[in-house]
């Protein structure tokens, strides 16, 4: 926590400076903080704010004062990682985990076994050395149905990194997200929704029955397309009911989700097509966001897509340049069998085949093309279980698309968990979507720090009660303290579990859980299942579980992991060059971590050239070629992500190297416009924050840009100037 010790501690804090804060009743307040420092002072500062967040800070007082607090808390405090959230024995005797653990603990861990939050680390361990027993008694929590049972759950495989996971076993992920289970009705609300602009109507809800029965129809209708089995089939549209039923329908029917996110411009949709090879394409005539028509159909007619089913945005609305072999949505479901239509035969499917097919950057332009298998909704479902404690009966939101990893970790984390998804067809920057949430009784909210940012500046969620979040989550990117400090106040201070992983995991490799504390911007714990390594400056593992920063790496023995890339080499991409650990080649991730003496762990960015922006991965040299062609005058220029001071997401920087003399400074405002024209070609969302000229780039002998120096040089001058 920066210059923490720069803030009044909390027992020098008067019932002025509350009111100067803002406080409407500072002398209440002022007395509130007096009883917490008596009843909890000698717990430490935790137990002091973790007092003074449960009894005295509500949403409604200005967020100054929360922050004044908070900061009291922890004047001088000499962690960098204070915890913002306590566990609750009894709340934590309520999780998923601690609900096993209460029941089995002894069976699991064995005498050790204390209590849930005592023996969390046992468990974690556990996890890790006994795949066996953990991930059975994970698929008997999730009520997960073989159609055909594994022969074990792991096996050494040299063809699989890491084992084989579950061999011989065969199960069709969609069908698990239909089946009513224990605690799980038919008629039970699988998704609620609402959409834009319609914020005072009742929320819509599809039941599970309903779901099934929808879902058979669209398979239904796939299979009069006469495709073959495993064919890839694509989806570019916004995250919908009807663009999850579509998802839901070609994993059921046994073809190949290809994903693709609705923000993409004409190539790079064609790209993805491409690689994928997919035979058709599901779309929507246009995105409706904030009172706009976006053109979608358009986009996807540009990048020369095969057949094409389209759906209106607004319920029966004709399309209008439909080309000769598209079909309308209608039209579509028009040709399912009508005898059987809300029947379907599950095309069960081995584990290791094929269930979608999604797209991360890599460094060399083109997207990396990651399969998913059936066994990696098991994963995102299992860190959901555990880590967000998702439980039967609740109700996930996530503001996202199926073109990112999150859109069908959202479908699998919620329904085979028994959860009921909340979809909002809008803007989550908005007021409409903070109703929502109340509305909808969303009991984990999913979140990326650039929209916590906007609810924070604009204030859209004040007056609504979301009161029934029992945690938020976020990913993507990284977050800033205050931020997330004012996001944890809006829901009377419940806890943010950060979770970092990607595509190729799909799900999580560093987490947090409801029975550790958790800290403002930082992880603590390793995802379960999962093995993390911190590696030295000469690319060796540090001692587990002691301080250190460097190149993070994983133990290969990680659950729904990929094991293949359709236009790259898996090994080379992953493997090639890393350390061993216990006779294991080591999983390369591209990730700088640091893991703190209170065993904390903080994310520092990519340690290659991929930038994270907006929580896009994308390469320097993929923004270089762009900015290189947009003036005569340019020689070259580099791409730098640089965070920003108090943390968030990096920010773009373009350092540019003229061929003659310096420019002005409004000349340098221009081209920065000139660079986010041209960008928006790569991806709308890339927005470049400022432009430096140098008069050359720093290189190493091999003539490589050193873009890590400019890094360092430029985060430091932002510091230097606070």
């Amino acid at each position: 926590m920066a210059a923490a010790a720069s803030h009044k501690p909390l027992a020098a804090i008067t019932a002025d400076d509350l009111a100067a804060a803002g406080a409407a009743e500072a002398a209440a307040l002022h007395s509130a903080v007096s009883r917490a420092l008596g009843a909890k002072g000698s717990g430490g500062p935790a137990a002091v704010w973790a007092e003074l967040s449960r009894a005295a800070l509500r949403p409604d007082v200005p967020f100054a004062v929360h922050r004044m607090l908070y900061y009291g808390c922890y004047a001088g405090f000499p962690s960098p990682a204070p915890p913002a959230w306590m566990p609750d024995p009894e709340e934590a005797a309520l999780t998923n985990v601690g609900r096993v653990l209460e029941a089995r603990g002894r069976e699991l861990i064995g005498e050790a076994y204390k209590d849930p939050i005592t023996s969390f680390r046992d468990f974690h361990k556990f996890s890790n050395e006994n795949p066996e027993a953990y991930w059975k008694m994970i698929f008997e929590e999730m009520g997960i149905t073989f159609s055909v049972e594994p022969s074990c759950i792991l096996r050494d495989n040299d063809a699989y990194p890491g084992g084989e996971w579950l061999p011989g076993a065969v199960l069709n992920a969609a069908a698990n997200c239909l089946n009513a289970k224990p605690g799980r009705r038919s008629s039970d609300v699988a998704i609620v929704w609402r959409d834009e602009g319609k914020d005072s109507e009742p929320l819509n809800v599809v039941t599970l029955e309903e779901l099934r029965k929808k879902v058979c129809l669209v398979a239904n209708a796939l299979d009069s397309l006469d495709l073959t089995k495993g064919s890839a089939i694509a989806i570019d549209m916004p995250m919908n009911v009807n663009a999850v039923i579509i998802y839901l329908a070609i994993v059921l029917a046994g073809y190949v989700v290809v994903s693709i996110a609705d923000s993409f411009a004409a190539p790079a949709i064609s790209t993805r097509l491409k690689i994928s090879e997919a035979k058709a394409i599901f779309t929507q005539d246009c995105i409706l966001r904030d009172d706009k028509e976006l053109p979608l159909y358009s986009r996807v007619l540009e990048a020369k897509a095969p057949m094409a089913i389209v759906i209106p945005a607004r319920g029966s609305t004709p399309i209008k340049g439909l080309r000769t072999d598209d079909l309308s949505w209608q039209d579509f479901l028009g040709r399912a069998d009508r005898t059987k239509a809300d029947i379907y035969t599950t095309v069960e499917q081995p584990v290791y085949e094929f269930s979608n097919i999604l797209f991360s950057s890599g460094t060399t332009g083109e997207p990396k093309a990651i399969p998913w298998t059936h066994l990696t909704p098991l994963k995102a479902a299992a860190d959901g279980w555990c880590h967000m404690d998702i439980r039967k009966g609740d109700v996930v939101a996530w503001p996202t698309n199926l073109g990112w990893m999150m859109g069908p970790w959202l479908v699998y984390a919620s329904l085979l968990n028994g959860a009921s998804m909340a979809l909002y067809n809008g803007s989550p920057n908005s007021s409409g979507f903070a109703k929502f949430v109340q509305d909808a009784k969303v009991t984990m909210l999913g979140v990326v720090p650039s929209i916590v940012r906007t609810w924070k500046n604009t204030d859209c969620t004040a007056g609504f009660d979301w009161s029934t979040i029992r945690c938020f989550s976020s990913t993507g990117e990284a977050s800033s303290v205050d931020d997330y400090l004012w996001l944890m106040g809006r829901a009377c201070y419940k806890p943010v579990i950060e979770y970092c992983g990607g595509t190729e995991i799909g799900g999580g490799f560093i987490t947090g859980c409801l029975l550790q504390p958790q800290a403002l911007s930082a992880f603590s714990t390793p995802a379960m299942g999962c093995n993390l390594f911190i590696l030295d400056s000469n690319g060796k593992p540090l001692p587990q579980d002691s301080a250190g920063i460097g190149e993070l790496a994983l133990d290969p023995t990680l659950f729904g992991s990929s094991t293949m890339l359709l236009n790259a080499d898996h090994h080379e991409v992953y493997f090639s060059g890393m350390p061993e650990w216990n006779a294991k080649v080591l999983r390369r991730h591209g990730d700088e971590f640091e893991r703190t003496a209170d065993g904390y762990y903080r994310a520092h960015g990519r340690a290659d050239d991929t930038m994270n922006l907006g929580g896009i991965k994308v390469s320097s040299i993929e923004i270089e070629r762009i900015c290189n062609r947009v003036n005569d005058d340019i020689l070259e220029t580099a791409a730098i992500g640089v965070p920003p001071v108090g943390g968030g997401p990096e920010q773009l920087t373009i350092a540019v190297v003229f061929k003659d003399q310096r420019p002005q400074a409004e000349d340098l405002n221009q081209l920065k416009l000139m660079f986010n024209s041209a960008l928006k070609k790569l991806n709308p969302l890339f927005k470049v924050s400022s432009v430096i000229v140098v008069s050359s780039l720093p290189r190493t002998a091999s003539n490589k840009v050193m873009r890590r120096v400019l890094r360092k040089e430029l985060t430091l001058a932002k510091h230097s100037k606070i």
